[in-house]
């Protein structure tokens, strides 16, 4: 406790923040008492700072295993620090933060704190604002949803709405560890009581959920608490059914033990008698062997010779038939690889006749492809030229209206010059006129009327030439600016029209164009896939060759080992008759001690035999033992479901003896138990 005290100051000096006097006097209070396993802070109002450097002390400390910050009206910011400094502990079994209005922050930091703290397994939350923040909330329930290890959890006074109570009823049903719940005096309502009660039927672990002053109706209530009760009673049977597996596994394992110490002490039994028969097996080898002596020279050398010649022929016989049937399998395995060879010859035909086939199947697909790809290309340059020829058309045309235009510019200048013309030539004739008058002035004044009138008519011939000049230029005008419209109409009309079957022309061009386009990707497609297909044949092809000169090459290693097989057959033929011919002695030597041996071995076998009946009538003991000790079981068994269903009865009759009761009294239901 003073190490952690002289850490507390350390650590404030190090941040430059002042260590709090209560948090130092509660320090040596805890020092001074009794018990150090509890940091109690309660009533005590902590700073931001010293939530930090607490926060801090806390993450490696293993000395206290209950913390108790209860009504310490904790900063947000301030419970941060601590909740991130206890996620790294791994010894704190107890939280208790009542009373300090936590809000966002403090729900986002309890569930990071649920998410990554294993050691924690009660926590208390009652009269805070947890509930009103519906993102912290929803991050708090997520983290109890991930956690696996709180066993008990207070959300007393927490405001919690209905829209709250799924979010922890979506957290219940991914939770395996919680056991028991307090939500009393919160605002969970009709749909809150439903959705809890929905993931109770998932939730198997909860032993005790407790809903009062949460406007949950009756009927939930006792569907919450029967369910309670169907948790608690499948907790109960399990912690029976884990001391009767533990009570099994030890009496199963005790009987494996005494069945070892019976299968040693037989083994050991099993190993005095073998040695007993090995001994035994010496001596009576010794008196053999005394008495194959005596038998050796009693015997005749001429019936040892008729017995060695007739053992001889005989395995001379069986050794000559060995060689006729090892001379047939070789002839029928000889004939045998040879229709294999011939078969896979065929095969190998077949499948070149067939690749050769596609081989060519694929050049005339592909002869054809590239036909069409000719034809499409001739189809495209024919297109283009008729392109040309269109647009050759729209040059002729434009060239045309060109020359129109010119033309008709060239109509009205000339127009226009000899309306010049005609008006010079009339200024010249009056000009000439004038003269003639100013020289006949003189000369033919008594002509002065006759001339006068012969200018006059002139004058008036004059003025109507002029007035059919004047007329024929603006016709010639009028019927110039009527041939300009006319042509400009037309101009506009074809420029349109060209346009329009220009556009459609490109139109049609652009599909053509995108039709071929299409085509030719296709073309080339499947010209790739035949070439893929090509590629696949001539590997295939290569395979096959290779598995043909493997084949081949297995077929000449199998001649060779069979002629060497057949080279040491004959090797092993000639020893063969040699050994023969060195066991015959000692086969007829053997005969006689077997003869002696097969008398004392059936003794053996005989001892044997009662042995094995004895071992198997106590295995038959051991194991009419066991199914009784089953037996037995079964009927405890039986006899405790029985004693449970007796017991559930009593219950149910107890509980609606009591409900009755409750129902009847003027004192109305009473508050369920905290």
């Amino acid at each position: 406790m003073e190490e952690f005290r002289r850490a507390y100051i350390q650590l404030c000096k190090e941040s430059g923040a002042q260590p709090q006097e209560t948090v130092l006097q509660q320090l040596h209070e805890l020092q001074e008492g009794t018990g150090h396993s509890c940091l109690d802070f309660a009533t005590q109002s902590l700073s931001v700072d010293t939530c930090k450097v607490l926060g801090k002390l806390l993450q490696d400390e293993i000395l206290f295993t209950k913390i108790m910050l209860s009504d310490c009206m904790l900063n947000e910011e301030g419970v941060r620090h601590l909740l991130n400094g206890l996620c790294s502990n791994t010894v704190v079994k107890s939280l208790g933060l009542k009373g300090n209005n936590l809000r966002a922050l403090g729900a986002e930091a309890l569930g990071k704190l649920l998410r990554q703290n294993k050691s924690l397994r009660s926590l208390t939350l009652e009269w805070n604002s947890l509930g009103m923040w519906e993102e912290g909330f929803s991050l708090f329930c997520q983290g109890l949803g991930a956690n696996c290890f709180l066993q008990w959890l207070d959300l007393r006074n927490n405001q919690i709405n209905h829209q709250g109570a799924g979010e922890l009823a979506m957290a219940l049903k991914c939770n395996s560890s919680l056991q028991e719940l307090d939500l009393r005096w919160n605002n969970i309502g009709l749909l809150g009581g439903r959705a809890l009660l929905s993931c109770l039927h998932s939730n198997k672990t909860l032993r005790r959920l407790e809903l009062a002053g949460n406007n949950v109706p009756s009927d939930i209530l006792k569907a919450v608490e029967q369910a309670m009760d169907h948790n608690q009673d499948r907790q109960a049977i399990l912690a029976e059914n884990h001391s009767r597996t533990r009570v099994l596994s030890k009496e199963v394992f005790s009987l494996k033990e005494e069945k070892a110490k019976q299968f040693l002490d037989l083994m050991d039994t099993i190993d005095k008698q073998r040695e007993e028969i090995t001994r035994s097996s010496r001596t009576s080898a010794a008196r053999v062997g005394q008495l194959q002596e005596a038998l050796n020279e009693r015997q005749s050398v001429m019936n040892s010779l008729k017995a060695k010649l007739q053992m001889t022929e005989a395995a001379l016989a069986l050794s000559e038939q060995k060689v006729q049937n090892l001379g047939e399998l070789l002839s029928a395995t000889k004939q045998e690889q040879a229709s294999m060879t011939e078969c896979q010859l065929k095969e190998l035909r077949q499948q070149k006749q067939e690749a050769a086939s596609r081989e060519t199947k694929l050049l005339r697909d592909l002869s054809a492809a590239n036909e069409k790809n000719l034809l499409l290309r001739n189809q495209v340059d024919e297109l283009e030229r008729r392109c040309k020829a269109q647009q050759d058309q729209l040059l002729q045309v434009k060239q045309d209206l060109t020359n129109t235009t010119a033309e008709l510019k060239l109509r009205a200048v000339q127009a226009e010059e000899r309306l010049e013309m005609e008006k010079r030539r009339f200024k010249q004739g009056l000009e000439d006129v004038e003269s003639l008058r100013l020289k006949e002035v003189d000369h033919m004044t008594h002509h002065m009327e006759a001339s006068e009138r012969s200018m006059q008519e002139r004058i008036q011939r004059l003025e109507a030439i002029r007035i059919g000049l004047e007329e024929e230029l603006s016709r010639v005008k009028a019927a110039a600016f009527t041939e300009r419209g006319q042509a400009e109409e037309e101009l506009i009309k074809v420029r349109g029209q060209a346009r329009l079957e220009e556009q459609q022309h490109l139109d049609h061009l652009e599909e053509k164009l995108r039709l071929m386009t299409q085509s030719r990707d296709e073309a080339q497609n499947y010209c790739l896939q035949q070439k893929q297909a090509v590629g696949e044949a001539q590997a295939k092809v290569s395979q096959l060759t290779l598995q043909t000169e493997g084949l081949k090459r297995r077929v000449e290693e199998l001649q060779q080992d069979l002629s060497g097989k057949e080279q040491e057959k004959v090797a092993e033929v000639n020893k063969v008759r040699v050994e023969l011919q060195e066991q015959i002695g000692h086969l007829q030597a053997e005969r006689t001690a077997q003869e002696g041996l097969k008398e004392k071995i059936a003794a053996l076998e005989r001892q044997l035999k009662v042995l094995s009946s004895n071992h198997r009538e106590a295995l038959l003991d051991k194991e009419s033992e066991i199914s009784t000790l089953q037996e037995k079981l079964r009927m405890k068994e039986a006899e405790i479901s029985r004693m449970r269903e007796e017991e559930a009865q009593r219950a149910s009759f107890l509980q609606n003896a009591i409900m009755a009761y409750v129902q009847g009294s003027a004192l109305g239901p009473l508050s369920p138990r905290k």
